[in-house]
C-alpha cells in the first residue's frame, strides 16, 4: 500500500497500474439513502468546494485533502441531454447524451485533472518536492492540465504529437502558459518520452509529476461521470452507456464509479458498457475479438477522432475488467460512419466532436444488429465540445474530408445582394 501523496505510478513488483482504494466499510456507516441526500443537497452549492460535480462527492474521491488545497473550476454537473429527435430518427425513444464538453476546458478531462492538481498542491504544502506537472496528450488532457496547473500556480510541461491535434486544442495550453513541446512522433511516442522523463523522480525541485491517465488520481475524478449520470436519473441505472475510448482511462474510471455505487448499495445492478473505437486506432477492439486472451497493440493510423488515435493503451487491464464485469461490448467504426453520425446528430441541434460521432456510430450499428433494444435507455458520453474540432466540421460541410462522403453537407450559399434572387433561393430551399 502506498500513500496517494507519494510519487509513484506503477507497481514496483508487477509493473501494473496502481489504483486508489477506499475504505468501503467506513463508507457504509452512511446508508444508501443518506449518501443520496448528501450528494443531492450539494448540487449547485456555493459552499467550497462542494458545488463541483467532483468535490460534491469528496468522501468518495479524496477525503483527506484539505479544502484549501482543492483546485476547482466547479467542473462536472454537466448536462444530460435528452436526444429526443435523434432518438426518434434511429428508433430509440430513450436516448441521452452526457455533454461532458460543457466544462471549463471543454472536455471530461477536467474531472480528473481537478483531483490530480489538488493532490499535487497538497503534496507541495506538505513539503514533497514536485517542481512541475507534465503529460503527453492528444489535446484534451493538455488543455485540462495547463488550465488547472495555471490556477494552482504550478508549472506545466506538455508533450504533443506534432501536427496531430486541432488548432483549438493546441492553443489552450499555450494560452494558459504551459511549456508546450511538439514532438515529431505520435501520441504513443510522446507517452514513451514522458514516462522515461518522469520515472526517475527524485528529491530535486525540478522533478516532473506525471499527469497522464496511468496516474490513478485522475481516475478518481473521472469516475464521477457514472455517478453523476445515475444521480441525474434520480439514482436509476440506465441499460447501456456508450463511450469513445483511446487510452482506456475513461471507461476504467466509468466502471470504477459504478462499481463503488454497487458496493455501497446505491444501485442493484451495473449498466452494460460499450467501448467505441475508430477502425484506424482499434487495439482494444482487436483484443476484444480474441476474447482478451492477449493485449493487441497497433500503430495507430491517422483518424478524424484524433483524441483516441492511440495504438498502445495504458489502461488496458482495467478496461478489460470494465467490459467483462458489465457484459460489455467493444465496437469499431469507419471514418465515414463516424462523420455521418456526428453530422446527423448536429442536424438535430447538437454540435458533436468526432469522438462523440464514434460513440454514436457504434450505437447505430448495435441498434441495427438488435444488440441494443429500441425500448432500452442508452447514454452516449460526449467527451469533448465540438468547438474544439472546427476543422473537422468545416471539412465535412466543404466535402474535403478523406474517406468521407458528406451526404448531410450544408455549405453556405453565396448570392448577390438582390432581394428577388435571395427570395427565390429561400423558396427553393424550403420547398
Amino acid at each position: 500500500m502506498y500513500s496517494i501523496y507519494e510519487v509513484i505510478y506503477t507497481c514496483p513488483n508487477c509493473g501494473g497500474l496502481l489504483e486508489v482504494q477506499h475504505d468501503t466499510e467506513a463508507l457504509r456507516t452512511r446508508s444508501a439513502d443518506e449518501w443520496k441526500k448528501l450528494f443531492d443537497d450539494r448540487v449547485g452549492s456555493t459552499e467550497w468546494p462542494y458545488g463541483s460535480g467532483v468535490w460534491g462527492k469528496k468522501e468518495w474521491i479524496m477525503p483527506t485533502i484539505a479544502d484549501d488545497n482543492v483546485v476547482s473550476m466547479y467542473e462536472g454537473n454537466s448536462n444530460l441531454f435528452w436526444a429526443e429527435r435523434l432518438g426518434r430518427q434511429i428508433g430509440l425513444s430513450d436516448l441521452w447524451v452526457k455533454l461532458c464538453g460543457n466544462s471549463h476546458t471543454g472536455s471530461f478531462k477536467d474531472l480528473g485533472m481537478t483531483v490530480l492538481i489538488s493532490v499535487v498542491k497538497q503534496m507541495q504544502a506538505d513539503g514533497v518536492p514536485v517542481g512541475a506537472v507534465g503529460c503527453a496528450s492528444t489535446g484534451d488532457t493538455s488543455a485540462a492540465l495547463a488550465a488547472y496547473a495555471a490556477a494552482a500556480g504550478i508549472p506545466a510541461v506538455i508533450f504533443l504529437p506534432e501536427g496531430r491535434v486541432s488548432p483549438a486544442q493546441l492553443i489552450q495550453p499555450i494560452a494558459n502558459g504551459a511549456f508546450v513541446l511538439a514532438l515529431d512522433t505520435d501520441f504513443d511516442g510522446c507517452m514513451r518520452v514522458i514516462r522515461e522523463i518522469t520515472q526517475d523522480s527524485d528529491s530535486d525541485d525540478s522533478s516532473i509529476y506525471l499527469a497522464n491517465s496511468m496516474n490513478s488520481l485522475r481516475i478518481e475524478g473521472q469516475k464521477t461521470i457514472g455517478i453523476e449520470i445515475v444521480q441525474q436519473f434520480d439514482w436509476e441505472i440506465p441499460d447501456w452507456i456508450v463511450i469513445p475510448v483511446g487510452n482506456l482511462g475513461n471507461i476504467s474510471a466509468l466502471y470504477k464509479g459504478l462499481k463503488l455505487m454497487l458496493d455501497l448499495g446505491i444501485i442493484s445492478r451495473l449498466p452494460r458498457l460499450v467501448a467505441a473505437q475508430a477502425a484506424k486506432a482499434n487495439p482494444f477492439y482487436l483484443s476484444y475479438l480474441n476474447g482478451f486472451s492477449e493485449k493487441v497493440s497497433v500503430e495507430a493510423e491517422t483518424t478524424l477522432a484524433s483524441a483516441i488515435q492511440i495504438g498502445d493503451p495504458v489502461s488496458y487491464d482495467k478496461a478489460v475488467q470494465a467490459i467483462q464485469e458489465t457484459d460489455g461490448i467493444v465496437e469499431q467504426v469507419e471514418e465515414h460512419e463516424m462523420a455521418a453520425a456526428a453530422a446527423m446528430a448536429d442536424a438535430t441541434g447538437m454540435y458533436t466532436c468526432p469522438h462523440t460521432g464514434t460513440a454514436l456510430a457504434a450505437l447505430f450499428k448495435l441498434l441495427q444488429r438488435k444488440v441494443i433494444g429500441s425500448n432500452e435507455r442508452v447514454i452516449v458520453i460526449s467527451t469533448a465540445h465540438g468547438l474544439k474540432f472546427t476543422p473537422f466540421k468545416v471539412g465535412y460541410h466543404e466535402g474535403t474530408l478523406t474517406e468521407v462522403e458528406s451526404d448531410l453537407a450544408n455549405p453556405p450559399v453565396y448570392l448577390p445582394a438582390d432581394a428577388d434572387i435571395v427570395r427565390d433561393a429561400i423558396q427553393r430551399r424550403l420547398s
